[in-house]
């Protein structure tokens, strides 16, 4: 019985990671297509452990799904966990930066982006003269806290449940 409940643990656990990992990155990737909100360099890093952990949440439930040995599955979810640890701290810099409690990265434009270009004849050459926004400006706050600011709670409550089933009691 106890076996089953870890078991039971790992599969939604994992299933439910990988849904939260993808509808978070998501919700990041909707803001900038369909809200127009340009992500600064910071921001884009800080979708990496959720690009990477999507795909390691689906083999931990691929793995609890078809039994495999546990040490798969639990494996799997304690990186997930440490993904999401990392993750925290990314957002946590980012948001130092916002609050200017210490420096960003040198390479972190301080110009605005400018209009795209309507010629296609120089579309490549006009890539490369857009600046990304300030990592040091918010682009939007929301009761007080930047995309950053909740990129750092939602990064506490995926490390927790990725980690409390990783060691979920067999």
């Amino acid at each position: 019985m106890l076996k089953d409940s870890a078991g039971r643990m790992q599969i939604l656990g994992s299933a439910f990671m990988a849904a939260a990992l993808a509808a978070v990155v998501g919700t990041a990737l909707a803001f900038e297509h369909i809200g127009g909100y340009i992500p600064c360099k910071l921001c884009l890093e800080q979708r990496i452990p959720y690009y990477v952990g999507v795909p390691i949440a689906l083999v931990a439930l691929i793995a609890a799904l078809m039994k495999w040995p546990g040490i798969i599955a639990r494996g799997a979810l304690l990186l997930v966990g440490l993904l999401m640890v990392y993750s925290i701290y990314l957002g946590v810099f980012h948001s130092g930066v916002e609050w200017g409690w210490w420096p960003g990265p040198l390479d972190c434009s301080t110009s605005s982006t400018s209009g795209l270009t309507t010629d296609a004849s120089d579309l490549l050459g006009a890539i490369d003269l857009q600046k990304p926004p300030s990592c040091d400006e918010a682009a939007a706050r929301f009761l007080g806290l930047s995309f950053a600011g909740w990129n750092v709670i939602a990064s506490v409550v995926l490390a927790a449940a990725a980690l409390k089933a990783a060691f979920a009691k067999n």
